[in-house]
């Protein structure tokens, strides 16, 4: 039980930082000068808060199961010594305590924005030092001296460009719905600028999680061979799978999709708008599974050495 609820814990966790960076940082690269309509920065502000305050139960969960875990006992988890101790003595309770601090502090000023042209820059620099931090709570332990820093700067960065695309799908719905929805040549300009610059960062996230996805294969899967003959390398294979799929479904939007609505007009946009919004949503789903695989595979031994 305590298993099941510490995997549950780091997925809504996985999640909502995710979640949470995509957000901040999508009106940053979308609408440089600005963050876009009106209704898109109520939409964001609300968002926003939402995803820091599951980040901060889910957080807060997640260390509680991990107690119990290491002291065998859920009993343990709700005691104050036990509770003061992991977080004093241990590496995790550290980076743990600095994480929620953000947090909270993130849930308290986060504004998303107070006008269409004021991005904020801190909200989303604090989710990303969140975010990036978790990889000092995964398996980059098994590292030490300058493998140690490599390995943890890879996957930091993995996180980042995670959050920036899975993060990101999420106003980009919202985006396309509105253009479908109300169609006015505002809201169907907004929705082109934001489908051409969303499929630029994409280019950069991509690059950066294939880079940093070889890296830390490198030092937790070790030899092609691990991938097939243990539970970590068989997940990984699910998870490379879903990828896939996701790229597959991004390759089509931009490659197809987005320079035809960039060409059309009228009624044929809003087909196109609506297709585009069903490709963002599988890509969700993909994602949200890929996540949930995440969490499985940060409770088991690398396949490395196996």
């Amino acid at each position: 039980m305590t298993e099941a609820a510490l995997i549950a814990a780091r997925f809504l966790h996985f999640a909502s930082v995710l979640v949470l960076f995509g957000l901040a940082l999508f009106p940053l690269y979308t609408y440089p000068d600005r963050v876009g309509s009106t209704p898109l920065c109520q939409w964001l502000r609300l968002r926003l808060r939402l995803a820091a305050l599951l980040a901060l139960l889910s957080g807060i969960a997640w260390a509680l199961f991990t107690i119990a875990k290491m002291t065998d006992s859920l009993r343990d988890a709700a005691d104050p010594a036990a509770i003061a101790s992991v977080l004093r003595e241990t590496t995790f309770g550290q980076l743990w305590i600095a994480r929620l601090a953000l947090i909270v502090a993130l849930l308290a000023s986060v504004r998303g924005c107070k006008s269409p042209d004021h991005p904020d820059w801190i909200t989303a620099g604090i989710s990303g030092v969140v975010l990036a931090t978790l990889a000092g709570v995964g398996h980059t332990h098994v590292s030490d001296g300058a493998a140690y820093v490599i390995h943890v700067s890879a996957d930091g960065a993995h996180l980042l460009a995670a959050g920036a695309w899975l993060g990101g799908l999420l106003p980009l719905a919202n985006v396309l719905a509105l253009a479908h929805r109300s169609p006015s040549a505002v809201h169907c300009a907004e929705a082109r600028d934001a489908l051409q610059r969303f499929s630029g960062m994409g280019y950069t996230a991509v690059a950066t999680l294939v880079g940093s996805g070889l890296i830390n294969s490198w030092y937790l899967v070790g030899v092609v061979s691990a991938l097939t003959t243990s539970r970590y390398g068989q997940l990984l294979i699910l998870k490379l799978c879903l990828f896939g799929g996701m790229l597959a479904l991004a390759a089509l939007n931009r490659l197809w999709f987005v320079p035809s609505l960039v060409r059309e007009t009228g009624s044929q946009s809003a087909v196109l708008f609506v297709r585009l919004r069903r490709h963002v949503l599988g890509e969700q789903a993909l994602g949200l599974i890929i996540v949930f695989v995440v969490s499985l595979l940060g409770m088991l031994q690398p396949a490395v050495g196996s």
